[in-house]
């Protein structure tokens, strides 16, 4: 094996489980959120059907990352675990793209959705 390779392998390795999932999962989500909502800003003049085929398209991405992230994250993490982890981070990306991208105003419901994530987060993560 090639040494570049090995030390790749050995460093992503040294990497915890849950940083691993969570990067893989935000990026995921990233792409995800492009493909649920972006077409709403650029393709308003399109048919439905290419905005479709558009967000397949980007969502191939979201899955090629989703899919690996879970896998990962099941090693360490139960499956309500991984479920709320990749809730609050929709969220943590979600706003972001609402506010930056869509140009829409930040609003007080995020704030209480952020709460029950949180409390969420505490239940399901504590031991």
């Amino acid at each position: 094996m090639n040494a570049w390779i090995q030390t790749a392998t050995g460093s992503l390795q040294a990497v915890p489980i849950w940083l691993q999932t969570t990067l893989l999962l935000t990026a995921s989500n990233v792409f995800m959120t492009f493909a649920w909502y972006g077409h709403l800003k650029n393709m308003q003049t399109r048919a439905w059907y290419v905005a479709a085929l558009v967000s397949w398209g980007i969502a191939l991405f979201e899955y090629l990352l989703q899919v690996p992230a879970n896998r990962i994250g099941a090693g360490s993490l139960n499956l309500a675990q991984l479920k709320i982890m990749q809730e609050v981070i929709t969220l943590l990306v979600f706003v972001p793209f609402v506010v930056l991208y869509m140009k829409q105003p930040l609003k007080l419901d995020y704030l209480w959705a952020a709460l029950c994530m949180l409390g969420a987060v505490y239940f399901i993560f504590r031991n």
